[in-house]
């Protein structure tokens, strides 16, 4: 982005929206917009209280297992609808219902099912992430070359070590895409979740504070759950660029 001839950095534009933000917290126009710098300062305050703690551990607790079963289920579908024709007749019409529903309408019958605790959480952040997960190791199956497929046959490969060895590493740029569109779209299974349980980790937060009007703690918890959810899909991307030779050795 250009300025007036000069390169400005694209980070730029989220502190002129700070800017924005302190202005129009310092004329009080609103209740709910607290200045930046106030958030700010309740964001240090926040992250040293034991109950901010002690909801982050749950809510990456939830995080984790949520993720990694999704990850552990996502990634032999998408490879299994990949390769077989049959699964993919079969399952692929529920994987694009699922990866297209508003899936915060279930988390509700997940209440019922697991009740009103982490269980539930972990259920939810499953669901908003697995079908992503799914569809880009499906794509990638289907785009390794025939040939490697042969050359490992010819070479006499067994069918384990042509799953383990060549198609899941041949796939591994688009799973790794779709892990880290999963973990987005985990987080946000992890935050609605908490919001409709909203009595365990960060929901229960979130709840004392908007019952509370204390915004500044509020404003200040949404900034951190943002800034998570940029990390890890940063991690994640970093990996991506780390193995994208695959991508190349396909064509």
């Amino acid at each position: 982005m250009k300025i007036f001839g000069y390169r400005v950095p694209m980070m730029a534009s989220l502190l002129v929206w700070c800017v924005v933000w302190e202005i129009v917290g310092r004329l009080d126009l609103m209740i709910m917009l607290p200045p930046f710098s106030e958030v700010l300062r309740a964001a240090v305050d926040l992250v040293q209280t034991p109950s901010w703690q002690s909801a982050t551990v749950t809510t990456l607790r939830a995080f984790f297992f949520g993720m990694v079963l999704s990850i552990l289920v996502g990634v032999p579908l998408g490879i299994l609808m990949g390769r077989v024709k049959l699964a993919d007749e079969l399952l692929g019409i529920w994987v694009s219902i699922f990866s297209s529903a508003p899936l915060s309408a279930l988390v509700p019958v997940l209440m019922i099912l697991f009740g009103f605790g982490e269980k539930t959480i972990v259920a939810a952040v499953f669901l908003f992430a697995i079908w992503i997960i799914v569809l880009d190791t499906r794509a990638g199956v289907r785009h390794i070359s025939p040939s490697l497929i042969e050359m490992a046959r010819s070479y006499g490969a067994t069918k384990r070590a042509l799953y383990v060895k060549i198609i899941l590493w041949a796939a591994l740029p688009e799973i790794l895409a779709g892990i880290r569109l999963g973990l987005i779209r985990g987080v946000k299974g992890v935050v609605i979740g908490q919001l409709l349980v909203a009595i365990v980790g960060y929901g229960a937060l979130f709840e004392t504070f908007s019952r509370n009007f204390r915004m500044a703690e509020f404003w200040a918890l949404t900034i951190i759950l943002f800034a998570f959810a940029l990390l890890i899909a940063e991690l994640i991307e970093w990996v991506e660029a780390k193995v994208e030779f695959y991508a190349g050795a396909r064509q």
